[in-house]
């Protein structure tokens, strides 16, 4: 719609996704670091998360599939790298013989396919432990990519947000998968793995959540910044009595007169109802809780101390994603990338 402005809006911080990223590849020592743009850039907008981490000197980008392949490919530049996590399918094959991504190929029969068509470069995933996607590290993997150009040989952690053995058991498992297997490149971990050490580097990270604003590890708290911040404006403000209730199932009594402000947000948008009754929004540095229920397309917050509130003000959500998650039960992962299509995305 033409000229329309929505009365939802994230306020993305650049320069925060750029230093994200500079802080995660000075961790990597001597490996490159990557970035995965993938979920449209975790919900920020693919294309501009990728302009944006170019211009900052990142060469490596990872998507999940071939339709998130070609809204990027035409930004690829020599020298830049773009690789599709969850390889290749039959119905694929046109597309990822003519592009300059490369897939990932995952199991023995995407092998022989890729094979079988003469395709060019690829990189190559192995199991370690997590039983998701790649070959597995006990087979014969040397025999099996047998014939490929690989670009990068990689695995995933199943823990590294976590002190769990499972991480060096994996990469143990994976410096004996290197030992035999040839690539340009190896590669073990993202976000969480970065914070693990530079012995789980290699030579190429692949950092994620932490890019935008994530805290994967306690030793990523203060170092990781904010990139998205929701914002919600004012469908109207209204006079609350002792004793009515606010919202679905009358869930908050109010125990004296109050002012709320009900705003454009909700559920459908990815504000889910675990904030219910404890999220909150703020204005000119003021905490304005969330009072009752989050329905599916607003919320109420209480505005009793904020005089100069009223319809069509801005408001920030306090969405802080460590704080949120430790708030609503929800996975950082969840609180990014379920943000929804309604709100205007706005970079600064």
């Amino acid at each position: 719609m033409t000229g329309y402005i929505a009365p939802l809006r994230l306020a993305l911080d650049g320069a925060a996704l750029v230093s994200n990223w500079r802080w995660l590849a000075g961790q990597s020592g001597d490996a490159a670091c990557g970035a995965a743009i993938k979920a449209d850039g975790y919900g920020l907008g693919a294309v501009a998360v990728m302009q944006r981490l170019m211009a900052a000197g990142c060469r490596d980008f990872f998507v999940s599939n071939w339709g998130e392949a070609a809204i990027v490919e035409p930004l690829l530049t020599d020298g830049v790298g773009l690789s599709v996590l969850h390889g290749v399918r039959d119905v694929d094959m046109e597309q990822a013989l003519a592009s300059r991504a490369r897939p990932v190929l995952c199991s023995p029969v995407q092998v022989a396919r890729w094979l079988a068509a003469g395709g060019g470069p690829c990189d190559v995933m192995v199991d370690t432990g997590m039983n998701r996607l790649g070959l597995d590290w006990r087979e014969d993997v040397s025999g099996l990519i047998d014939g490929l150009a690989v670009d990068t040989l990689m695995s995933h952690l199943a823990s590294g947000d976590e002190d769990s053995g499972l991480n060096a058991v994996q990469r143990a498992r994976f410096v004996d998968v290197r030992a035999g297997a040839q690539a340009r490149r190896y590669s073990l971990v993202n976000s969480a793995g970065i914070c693990l050490g530079r012995d789980y580097a290699f030579d190429l990270t692949r950092p994620g959540i932490a890019l935008y604003g994530g805290v994967p590890r306690r030793e990523a708290a203060g170092h990781i910044v904010q990139v998205v911040q929701p914002q919600a404006q004012v469908v109207q403000r209204r006079r609350v009595r002792a004793g009515d209730t606010i919202g679905y199932n009358a869930t908050h009594l109010a125990s004296a007169d109050m002012d709320i402000a009900v705003l454009n947000l909700g559920y459908a948008d990815g504000y889910l109802r675990g904030f219910s009754g404890k999220g909150a929004a703020t204005w000119r540095g003021a905490g304005l809780p969330v009072v009752g229920r989050v329905s599916m397309d607003l919320i109420a917050v209480d505005v009793s101390g904020a005089r100069g509130v009223g319809e069509g003000d801005w408001l920030d959500m306090a969405y802080a994603l460590p704080d949120a998650a430790n708030l609503s039960g929800l996975s950082q992962y969840e609180l990014l990338t379920g943000l929804g299509a309604r709100f205007d995305r706005v970079w600064g």
